[in-house]
């Protein structure tokens, strides 16, 4: 498990490499929100951030603002790096196929994959209104089923199919096949964890 000062180093790096690009163009690449000339706007799952430039600060909007978490940073952070003029392809792939992916895989199972069939595999119909409140869009697959663009250019789509007295309950996330291009395979399988857990603390409130 990374520990703080991997992440705090993690964010060292990416601001280094960001401050050579023009906020303007950052913008422009990712689709986030450029409120004026050292600031942008990112929605996030349930919270909206903004990051000053050129240091790249997060501050968050809510009015009980906590810390963002430095995790959340460095994949934004990371994020930004990797968009240049890519679009969404429409190609849904499985997180196997995202290059370099098979040495993340047994970790993407345990942060998004475990997790979604354990909270919802037998209420497939409790992860609606979680999914819901985090923009997802209902696609006619499995018992639920949602796409999420937690990030402008990183559409994904979960997929659960409830579990019964005879049959376990089954899940899946894949991707645009654009993330790959922006993410690497670590970065993805985070994406998808943030999403899954965001999920679940949704659901007990």
């Amino acid at each position: 498990m990374a520990r703080i000062d991997d992440y705090s180093n993690a964010k060292k790096i990416a601001v280094a490499k960001l401050e050579n690009y023009k906020l303007k163009t950052i913008a422009q690449n990712s689709g986030l929100t450029l409120l004026d000339e050292d600031t942008l706007r990112v929605d996030f799952l349930d919270r909206a951030y903004r990051i000053r430039y050129p240091g790249f600060d997060f501050e968050d909007e809510a009015k009980n603002a906590k810390e963002v978490p430095l995790q959340e940073q460095v994949l934004i952070l990371h994020y930004m790096i990797g968009c240049r003029s890519q679009k969404a392809t429409g190609v849904w792939i499985s997180y196997r196929e995202i290059p370099g992916a098979a040495f993340y895989f047994s970790a993407f199972v345990k942060r998004a994959i475990d997790p979604v069939k354990k909270i919802f595999g037998t209420n497939a119909a409790g992860i609606v209104n979680p999914a819901l409140a985090l923009k997802g869009t209902t696609i006619e697959t499995g018992d639920a089923g949602f796409e999420f663009s937690i990030l402008p250019k990183t559409p994904m789509q979960l997929i659960l199919w409830e579990g019964d007295d005879e049959f376990p309950a089954e899940a899946n996330i894949v991707f645009d096949e654009i993330v790959g291009k922006i993410l690497s395979p670590e970065d993805a399988a985070w994406l998808a964890g943030m999403l899954v857990y965001r999920l679940i603390a949704i659901s007990y409130r």
